[in-house]
């Protein structure tokens, strides 16, 4: 399969791995998407397997960079489309009506889990919230208080021990304000019985959820965030350019949809930089782009430490090639803002967030954002899911029916043409009405924070 004219590998649709289209010499640049993904580290035959023996990638360290806008205006989609939401009492739309547990600190996960199989609420482990000092107890505090604040959750009992530096008292002031009604505390340490007291709250936070009833939204109301974990080489040819016409498409109706995992847009940042509304977005993009690459250079750690062993045996070779299959998650559209962790989504559009690949890091920092779903596309597969529904998108049929518990929806028949973008988005307006993802028939929901600081 031949991806764009100017290539000159093409990729075998049985394996996904790359195959040389001409004789490439030693030093020569191998081309794959149009763009250079790497150099041939010795001389390359025609039909050769192009792969890590004989390809490096060319990146390095800090790069400069010029604003060169290059984007097209993708028209604005008038339309009645709605979902059926619940809407808060302070004006935001959630697509799920659950009460939540959210820990202080990792010292009460075993009582949140007792609170949580007595009640029906949801709870979220962690080790995180003490013993932490400066930004990292920051970014702690931060992405708590974006779920404790996330309008999926109609009730949030925030459980605290008492003792530690994210005590309760020292929480709020980052939470800005909120409805007594919805959000309430507990120190176990106060109560003799902590399990009764936190069953009673629980039930108070119940009975208030069961007062919303869903409504028609305007489609513009949905946050959609967009993630990819265990990719292989179909995953830039399938599931990520499906993602980013969803992208298009939603952000045309008045959406928003936020695009994270900074180390795998490596190779690629000129796209999104170029697509920037702004010169101060594109600014803003260039910090992140090398205030990322700081922190690798800062723990001694070269920039392209990537891609994973499973990347490469599903035919991804360089940080290059996964990076520019990653960014095609965001479509065509403009970028129009730039968040930090724990930055609320607020703009309409495509935004991009600070925060690694990780999976689970990058999962729960959409989460924390206010993303509503996120879009989480897989070559190699992973049951992973955070406290919003995370959509398994597969990007090979091999991966679609042999782990069907896990995967939502296929987007292997993208190879034969079939773009799949309203089914796509029907499938996302199934989920916000109440369509359970396979992360959630399974109780497959968990957080966990990016950690670049000391422990005590």
């Amino acid at each position: 399969m031949l991806i764009n004219k100017l290539d000159n590998v093409e990729v075998n649709v049985e394996n996904g791995h790359k195959y040389a289209l001409c004789d490439i010499k030693n030093g020569e640049n191998i081309i794959k998407y149009g763009q250079k993904i790497g150099h041939a580290v010795c001389d390359i035959k025609k039909g050769e397997h192009v792969h890590t023996h004989n390809i490096k990638t060319n990146l390095s360290g800090k790069l400069e960079y010029t604003y060169t806008p290059d984007f097209v205006e993708i028209p604005k989609i008038d339309s009645d489309l709605t979902f059926e939401g619940y809407v808060r009492e302070n004006g935001e739309v959630g697509i799920r009506n659950d009460v939540w547990i959210v820990n202080t600190v990792g010292c009460v996960n075993k009582i949140a889990e007792r609170l949580a199989k007595l009640t029906g609420a949801k709870y979220f482990p962690h080790p995180f919230g003490c013993s932490q000092l400066g930004d990292d107890q920051l970014i702690t505090q931060k992405i708590l208080a974006g779920m404790v604040n996330h309008p999926n959750a109609a009730g949030v009992l925030v459980l605290g021990l008492g003792c530690e530096n994210n005590n309760i008292d020292v929480f709020k002031k980052h939470l800005g304000s909120w409805d007594e009604k919805r959000v309430k505390f507990l120190n176990a340490q106060d109560f003799e019985d902590e399990i009764e007291e936190g069953v009673r709250v629980i039930r108070e936070l119940q009975a208030y959820a069961d007062t919303f009833k869903r409504e028609k939204v305007h489609i513009s109301r949905l946050k959609v965030g967009l993630k990819c974990g265990g990719s292989d080489s179909f995953s830039g040819i399938t599931a990520n350019p499906l993602v980013g016409r969803f992208c298009d498409k939603l952000t045309s109706l008045g959406g928003a949809c936020t695009l994270t995992e900074v180390p795998e847009m490596f190779g690629a940042e000129h796209l999104l930089m170029n697509r920037c509304e702004n010169e101060e977005v594109f600014n803003k993009t260039v910090s992140l782009i090398n205030d990322f690459k700081d922190y690798y250079i800062r723990h001694n750690q070269v920039v392209y430490e990537n891609p994973s062993p499973g990347n490469k045996a599903g035919g991804i070779t360089t940080l290059e090639e996964k990076s520019l299959g990653c960014v095609q998650k965001g479509g065509l559209s403009k970028v129009v803002d730039v968040l930090d962790y724990g930055d609320r989504i607020t703009k309409n559009g495509l935004s991009l967030l600070n925060g690694p690949g990780n999976d689970i890091v990058a999962c729960t920092n959409l989460m924390a954002a206010g993303a509503h779903i996120i879009l989480f596309t897989t070559g190699r597969g992973t049951p992973l899911g955070t406290a919003v529904p995370t959509v398994k998108i597969a990007t090979n049929h091999n991966l679609a029916t042999k782990k069907s518990g896990w995967i939502d929806f296929d987007a292997s028949p993208a190879l034969d043409g079939n773009l799949l973008t309203d089914e796509l988005l029907s499938f996302v307006i199934e989920v916000a009405n109440g369509k359970k993802t396979k992360n959630e028939e399974n109780g497959y929901e968990e957080i966990s924070i990016f950690k670049d600081g000391v422990t005590l």
